[in-house]
């Protein structure tokens, strides 16, 4: 890496939300981070990172996994180690999508979410979804590698109206 601009190292994406009222069915939301190689950053992701995995060389991984929102803090948690991650990969996209199990929710249905983006004790961003309340999926981050080789940091909640099966094909498209 040249300059004296080091990019972004390591970052950690954390999600919060409250259960669920009670009799109600559980409120699940997921963190998904995808991975774009340099002959397609707006194509198919190389892979995918969610319900506590790891991409394949430990650089993207999963710390917690919640169901239902119920605990202290945050209830999911991401590190991204984009300092460790291969030449190959020149942008990740960060998202969130609610589980639609038992009918349809929106972010609008689920008391107090957000998520907050942090590189060490630096934050980057901090939501809380109130921008795309009828969406079920919503992209929250994008880091993108420059030509010397430093990750930068695109923060801005895109919403979605698609389920977990549909969103990781959308979720890195082209912005307008």
């Amino acid at each position: 890496m040249s300059g004296l601009s080091k990019g972004i190292g390591a970052v950690a994406v954390a999600l919060k939300w409250d259960p669920s009222p009670l009799a109600a069915p559980d409120h699940d939301l997921d963190l998904v981070a995808a991975t774009y190689r340099a002959d397609a950053p707006y194509g198919q992701p190389a892979y995918l990172v969610h319900f506590e995995r790891r991409s394949p060389d430990g650089t993207i991984t999963l710390n917690r996994d919640s169901r239902t929102g119920q605990g202290l803090g945050s209830d999911e948690i991401m590190t991204l180690e984009l300092d460790r991650l291969a030449g190959e990969f020149v942008r990740v996209v960060v998202g969130v999508v609610i589980q639609q199990r038992d009918g349809r929710r929106t972010f609008g249905d689920v008391a107090n979410a957000g998520v907050r983006i942090a590189e060490g004790h630096e934050e980057l961003s901090r939501d809380d979804f109130s921008g795309v309340p009828w969406a079920t999926a919503a992209t929250v981050a994008e880091f993108v590698r420059d030509g010397s080789g430093a990750w930068a940091f695109r923060g801005a909640v895109r919403g979605f109206d698609a389920g977990p099966a549909e969103f990781p094909a959308v979720m890195g498209g082209r912005t307008a």
